[in-house]
């Protein structure tokens, strides 16, 4: 993973931004939005995993994007553009087909922005944030955001100590394949269990969630935190002021109609842009820096 700039950035900012971003990236069908939010978020995840975030893209991401634009002209067959008709006698409509595809790289583009979120945001920040207003929730979910990584590696180290002594589940026939299998399964269930006991032990004796215990903090929101929340503040604003005044919109159903491009539109759609490579600018800007300082030595 590369040295990411923006994570160094106050909590505050990181979670308001994926909320800004994730929330945009739902609920904004609009096909710019859509095309914006998935290259910034795939830009931004290829720069932090990079050619880890090839792999899930292409056994994850794609074949979400492929079963979401296939399913949709299957069950929906609104609008008014007929193309022809199914085996059953429903119509296949480009409003659909249009749709379903929209509605995959909105999928695709929520699974990017949660994969950066998940590398971004690491649990002591979120217990950070939430830790003083809902101790116990915070504590949850942190250990809920962090499990899967955990038992991804616990399994690998279980599975590799398990072929030592061949029994792992590519040892044997099938029914031999299926007892080490369900063995490891049992050895990472006990581990789980006992984990999730020490954790809660070990946060219990540290005080945690009592009233007035202090919290320990590496957090200082400086001027480069305020300048980038005011950055940010200024887009949304932007972002949600095209909309309310429905200066940018789009329709699938019945019929495809989307909104003129005037220049509040456009200026819309590159303060959207601009959200969403924010984390890439910044990160480029102080790889060029970097080098540039290098150079110079």
């Amino acid at each position: 993973m590369r040295q990411d700039t923006f994570s160094t950035f106050h909590p505050v900012n990181n979670f308001l931004y994926f909320v800004l971003v994730i929330g945009c990236s739902m609920f904004l069908m609009h096909p710019v939005f859509l095309g914006l939010s998935c290259l910034g978020g795939m830009a931004y995840y290829i720069y932090l995993k990079h050619w880890k975030a090839l792999k899930t893209a292409l056994w994850l991401m794609l074949p979400v994007f492929l079963i979401s634009a296939a399913v949709n002209p299957l069950f929906n067959h609104q609008g008014i553009t007929l193309l022809l008709y199914l085996k059953n006698g429903n119509p296949l409509t480009l409003e659909s087909i249009l749709y379903g595809l929209a509605a995959g790289v909105m999928l695709v583009s929520v699974l990017n922005w949660f994969s950066c979120y998940q590398v971004v945001m690491t649990s002591d920040k979120f217990i950070y944030l939430f830790g003083k207003a809902i101790p116990a929730v915070s504590l949850i979910l942190s250990m809920v955001l962090r499990f899967v990584p955990r038992f991804k590696n616990q399994i690998e180290k279980i599975s590799d100590s398990q072929k030592c002594i061949g029994r792992d589940v590519t040892n044997g026939n099938v029914l031999a394949r299926a007892k080490h299998g369900m063995k490891i399964l049992s050895v990472m269930t006990t581990w789980a269990l006992e984990n999730s006991v020490e954790t809660a032990d070990s946060m219990k004796s540290r005080g945690y969630g009592l009233r007035g215990r202090n919290n320990f903090s590496i957090y200082r929101f400086d001027t480069r935190d305020k300048l980038f929340l005011g950055i940010l503040l200024l887009l949304g604003g932007n972002i949600f002021a095209g909309i309310l005044t429905k200066r940018v919109h789009f329709l699938y159903y019945p019929m495809l109609r989307m909104n003129t491009n005037t220049l509040w539109a456009m200026l819309v759609y590159v303060c959207y842009g601009i959200l969403c490579f924010l984390p890439i600018i910044i990160d480029v800007t102080e790889d060029i820096k970097w080098h540039y300082m290098k150079s110079k030595i």
